[in-house]
């Protein structure tokens, strides 16, 4: 398929480093020396493991199932990932509980898979997504949610270099709630892309996210919310952190319609820069149709407390080491939110890191 990238003219995409994709696509792949089993903890459940868009034979699918599937979709990236073979399965009662892992490894060039996953009613799912390697690693997954299923999902974005992009849409059922947590704290470019439609009364959406950049990195955030029934709720929680030259940019959005009354929406962008040479972009939005709802949003962007400095030093904290500890308390905003005690441990293990 010819590489065709959307415009940075188009609002939506003028903060995305398309050049740094045109270089991560045009990288010649190579074999990969990087283990996946380090990557992947001690849970239940179902262990994929992609190099570049194709399954690995040490992975362990169990119940999974995989098909040829192809998007009817006009989104600029996502539509790449059409007519390759995926991930589909409707995930039932005997699949409850389950923490289903998937490590993808990009060996350079680009790769692109689609996904679509279903959860039947009531049923709870946790997936952990982890992406290393380099090259440009392009992902579409939709995900419906059928009455009262719960999906917890967490995704850690490490790659060595090249770009990440992620293309998520969700729909969620009555009373359905979904949870996705996203650290970007590798050395690649990413583009975190998505689409969640509450359309069933009842139902929840939570998006939140750590954004770690530093040199020329950059990341991009582009998150539509939109509750099109009665008594939604959504909370998207976003925390950036920048140093050197990087760009840290979210642009967030609410969208009720008119007949969706009592909806409960939340947004908080929030940003640190660790140096002036940085740049922070956020930007909340709500385009609100309905009359009784209640939704608010707020970002705020700065440097680190001067005060909160000058008390660690006071205390004989280096300045270094005080530095990384706010920052690590700002980024626990977003990354609290993972409910897995041994995933949530595993993101902060990889904040550490990114401070080492």
């Amino acid at each position: 398929m010819t590489l065709t990238l959307p415009s940075q003219r188009d609002e939506a995409w003028r903060w995305t480093d398309l050049e740094a994709l045109r270089s991560a696509a045009s990288v010649q792949s190579q074999p990969t020396s990087i283990d996946p089993s380090a990557l992947m903890l001690d849970l239940p459940g179902p262990k994929l493991i992609f190099v570049d868009d194709e399954l690995d034979p040490r992975s362990e699918p169990g119940r999974l199932g995989f098909m040829k599937l192809t998007f009817d979709t006009e989104h600029p990236l996502g539509r790449h990932t059409s007519g390759r073979y995926g991930l589909l399965r409707v995930l039932d009662h005997g699949d409850s509980g389950d923490t289903i892992q998937i490590v993808h490894i990009s060996a350079g060039g680009e790769n692109h898979a689609p996904a679509s996953i279903r959860l039947s009613e009531d049923v709870p799912v946790s997936i952990l997504e982890t992406f290393v390697g380099t090259g440009w690693a392009n992902r579409m997954t939709r995900f419906e949610l059928d009455r009262g299923a719960r999906l917890m999902r967490s995704v850690r974005l490490l790659q060595d270099g090249g770009f990440t992009s992620l293309r998520d849409e969700v729909t969620l059922g009555e009373g359905a709630s979904y949870s996705a947590t996203y650290l970007a704290a590798g050395a690649a470019g990413t583009r975190i892309d998505g689409a969640i439609t509450l359309a069933g009364e009842g139902a929840y959406a939570e998006a939140s996210g750590a954004l770690l950049a530093r040199g020329s990195q950059r990341h991009d955030t582009a998150l539509v919310v939109r509750h099109a029934v009665p008594t939604g709720t959504s909370r998207q929680v976003w925390r950036s952190v920048a140093d050197d030259q990087a760009v840290c940019s979210v642009a967030a959005r609410v969208e009720v319609a008119r007949h969706a009354q009592k909806t409960d929406a939340e947004q908080s962008l929030k940003g640190i820069m660790l140096s002036r040479s940085a740049t922070i972009n956020a930007k909340p939005e709500l385009e609100i149709f309905a009359d009784d709802v209640k939704c608010a949003h707020g970002a705020t962007v700065g440097e680190l407390d001067k005060q909160a400095l000058f008390y660690l030093a006071s205390r004989g904290v280096p300045e270094d080491e005080a530095k990384a500890l706010l920052t690590r308390a700002f980024v626990a905003d977003a990354l609290e939110r993972v409910g897995e005690e041994n995933v949530r441990a595993a993101f902060y293990a990889d904040v550490e890191k990114w401070f080492g």
